[in-house]
This record gives structure tokens, sequence and C-alpha cells, in this order.
């Protein structure tokens, strides 16, 4: 496994609407397994291979991954020279106390996000947990330095360096650049196969699934599998029973609050991950969500679903993922590239 390539995906910066870097990475990376890359007006990347046999109506399958993390937006500079923000994503203010970030300005300018001494809060603020309108970003700057470089509409990424924890990874982004790993290293590995293959790395996930609207609108997938993190439960002060856990496979995804997967492919994938000796697991949940209902709903609609990667501690600086699990959703992605064209669309 190429971890260096997992290192610097999840070491790049890229918030919604601001991925070209990771995108840059992606157009590299793939541009040897396929015949041609595709940009869609929103940034995101498509690069198609062709069928082994252009005979007929070879099927269309989209693997789709977004490029971007969750971050933040400068709203303005305040007369301290603090920078007042609102999310790009789904934030907990906790993850963010006392954290270094990036601001991507006219420059980029490290950052953090400061608090009070716990020993001047009166009793109600130290019991309380913290809400994003009451945290402000410290550039160590007065305000008018922090002028000539920060502007509203500038935006923030965390910063936190790719690391082995273990038996495990941690990093800041992998959520997903765990999954545009996972698409990059099936589509290398992946034989030539009889269906049409459609490797999407995906914009503004984060922000309401936009980026894989407008792909599988454009490039109309009769089957489409994203390829994200989903919560682990094993994690501290949480109960494992029914959930996913760490090194125990890639993970099936059947329901989320976005979506309910086609049973069809989630069916199917799962007997690919049993022919192939592939581990797996499922998950089932009433929260979050994919790219999975924009690539099911989008334009005609297709038969759509999700492979996931379980994930400690998402949305925050410290993500953690198994890379066994990873491999696995490696190979499951790969099984499904090489078979596609026997799952039946008409049932």
């Amino acid at each position: 496994m190429r971890i260096d390539l997992l290192a610097e995906l999840s070491n790049a910066h890229g918030t919604s609407g601001r991925e070209d870097d990771i995108a840059a990475i992606v157009r590299r990376e793939l541009a040897p397994s396929v015949q041609q890359i595709e940009v869609d007006p929103l940034g995101g990347l498509c690069g198609i291979r062709e069928p082994t046999d252009v005979a007929g109506d070879p099927v269309r399958v989209m693997l789709a991954a977004h490029m971007d993390e969750i971050g933040l937006m400068v709203t303005s500079i305040e007369d301290s020279g603090y920078l007042r923000v609102i999310p790009l994503g789904g934030w907990d203010a906790r993850t963010l106390v006392s954290q270094r970030v990036v601001v991507h300005g006219r420059e980029v300018i490290e950052g953090m996000v400061g608090v009070p001494p716990v020993h001047t809060l009166s009793v109600e603020d130290r019991n309380r947990a913290p809400k994003l309108e009451d945290l402000r970003i410290d550039l160590g700057l007065p305000a008018d330095r922090v002028r000539e470089f920060v502007r509203p509409g500038d935006v923030v990424t965390r910063t936190r360096t790719f690391a082995p924890l273990g038996d495990l990874v941690s990093g800041k982004a992998l959520d997903d650049r765990v999954g545009v790993f996972v698409l990059l290293e099936a589509m290398r590995a992946a034989a030539p196969s009889p269906v049409h293959v459609l490797a999407t790395a995906t914009v503004q996930e984060e922000v309401g699934l936009r980026g894989a609207r407008v792909a599988a609108t454009r490039q109309v997938p009769a089957i489409g599998v994203a390829i994200d993190t989903c919560p682990s439960t094993d994690g501290p002060g949480q109960n494992p029973a029914g959930g996913t856990t760490l090194g125990s496979g890639a993970a099936i995804r059947i329901m989320d609050a976005s979506a309910i997967g086609s049973h069809r492919l989630v069916a199917f994938l799962e007997e690919l991950a049993i022919e192939r000796d592939i581990p797996h697991q499922f998950h089932v949940s009433d929260k979050g969500g994919t790219d999975t209902q924009s690539l099911q709903l989008a334009g005609v609609g297709s038969v759509a679903g999700c492979i996931s990667i379980p994930t400690r501690y998402g949305h925050s600086s410290i993500e953690v993922c198994h890379p066994a699990d990873i491999q696995a959703a490696i190979d499951l992605a790969v099984a499904l590239v090489e078979s596609a064209h026997r799952l039946p669309l008409d049932a």
C-alpha cells in the first residue's frame, strides 16, 4: 500500500469549493489508469476508462470519492485582529479548541483557535460546550496587518501531519482523502473489464453532496458507488454492538440519513467480497450521508450504493483508520470494476 500517497492526500488542503490542490494530485495519479480526464464546471474530475468491448451498450459504472474536507470561511476581521468564521461542513466546535489552522488568504498564514484559560471562566462557561460562534482565530498580528493578507471569503483548514498510530493511521482529512486513495489505487490495480468506468473525484460533498450531482448528471452512470468513510463504533465511550469496527474489513453501506442503498447492489458487493475472500462488514445508520444520494437521484437515477472505510474521530483533526480496512476497500472496488457487468440492472 502506498502510504506516502495517502499521507500526501491527507496533508494537502482543500475545503469545499477550493479543491484545486487535491485535484492536481488526483489528475497526476489517475492519468495512467484512464484514457481521458474530464473536468466539470464545479471542478470535479472524471477519469474515463473505456470498456474492453465497445460493442453493444457497455454498463457505465461511476466510482465517486469526494476531495473536499471540512473547513471554515472568514466572515470578518475584528478590530482586535481576530477572525470570525462560519463552517464549511459539519463541525463539532469542541474539536477546534486549541487547534492550529491555516488561513488561505492572499498569503497562507498559520493561526490558532484560542480560548480563555479555564481558571478565568465563570462556572457557567466552564461547564458548557463551546459553540462555533464563540471561537476566534488568532494570527498573532494586529488588525491592520491581518487585513493586508486576509479578507472575508478566505477559507481556513486544519493543519495536522498524517502519522501512524500503533497499528492504525491518523490524519486531518481522511474523510474523504482515504476514499480518494481507494479510488486511485483501485483504478491502478483493476484489470481491463467490459464496463465503462467513470472514476470520479467529486467536490463540495461536505456542504450538500453537490459535486456528485453534477458529475452523475453529466456522465449518466447506470451504477453509482460512492467511496467514503463511515463512523466506527469502537471508539471511547461508544458501544460497538451492531456497528462497524476498525480492522473488520470494508463496510458495505446499507443505509444512512441521505440514502438507502440498492439492495441488489448491496447483495452483489457482499457476493464479490465472499468470492474474493475480502474482509467486510455492514454499515446501517439513520445519521450521516454520502455522495450515494446524488448518484442515486441525479438525472435518470442509478443503482447506487457505497463502499465505506470505518473511521474513528470523524470530522476532527485526528481521524483514524485501519490499513487493513483500506486495503479491503481497494480490493472490493477492484472486484466491482472487474465484475459490474454481472449485476442485473433490470431485476
